[in-house]
């Protein structure tokens, strides 16, 4: 996603200052909690004085806010990292797929970024955007692992990689969405490995032709419940990240 919108007129210097800043307001709100949070605990956390502060934020809190949702939706991706861009192999799939539930698993509970968005509002134009850039570069990066997976014959080519990618999506939102509520890390465990299951088993068969009696679509494999998830709409109520 490129990180937090940065004024263009900043030199590298200000960038930096005001990134110190965002990264303090984030380790202070996942601290604290968004509503306990307030510009005074930011200013103490990171140095800075209410002038600077409010150089690089001039219309306040909000402002901060949605800075922070970004730099949280960027992390979603970093912490996938290098997994969910070398998805070119089965065993790759599997240690991407121990990456997803071992940050969710550490996250626990809380998910900075939904409250983010809570707090913005989920109808305002900046929080949406935060949202479906980061669901767009999410999908596309499996998008791009199955099309690899595809080219190199481990997945029929005729399924379709963004639909794929889609439902895989869908899952892990719905186990997300689980283990805010229980606490638990099972159903966010059985999305993944249902839908990698059903990637795998799509396999053509030996000789070019497709298998007897078609594969599964991952799609299809998908709890339809958990499918759900990705028909609502960005920033909708089954936003988790």
């Amino acid at each position: 996603m490129g990180g937090a919108a940065v004024p263009s007129r900043l030199t590298s210097k200000g960038s930096a200052t005001r990134q110190r800043i965002i990264e303090g307001a984030a380790a202070e709100i996942r601290e604290r909690g968004v509503m306990a949070t307030t510009l005074d605990d930011v200013r103490a956390r990171t140095g800075t004085s209410k002038s600077q502060l409010f150089h690089y934020f001039p219309t306040g809190k909000e402002e901060l806010l949605l800075a922070v949702a970004r730099f949280e939706a960027d992390r979603v991706i970093a912490d996938q990292q290098p997994q969910l861009g070398d998805l070119t192999s089965w065993p790759a799939w599997l240690a991407w797929r121990d990456k997803v539930v071992a940050r969710y698993r550490e996250q626990g509970r809380h998910c900075p970024l939904s409250v983010l968005v809570s707090q913005l509002g989920r109808s305002t134009p900046g929080a949406q955007a935060v949202v479906t850039e980061l669901m767009n570069q999410w999908q596309a990066e499996i998008a791009t692992g199955i099309r690899a997976m595809q080219r190199a014959g481990e997945i029929s080519p005729l399924l379709a990689a963004e639909r794929q990618a889609a439902a895989l999506i869908a899952g892990i939102q719905g186990g997300v969405l689980m283990l805010l509520s229980t606490g638990s890390t099972t159903h966010l465990e059985a999305a993944l490995d249902v839908a990698i299951d059903g990637l795998r088993r799509c396999r053509p068969a030996l000789g070019g032709g497709e298998r007897g009696g078609g594969s599964p679509d991952v799609g299809q494999v998908v709890n339809p419940l958990v499918q759900r998830v990705a028909e609502q709409p960005a920033g909708g109520a089954f936003l988790v990240g």
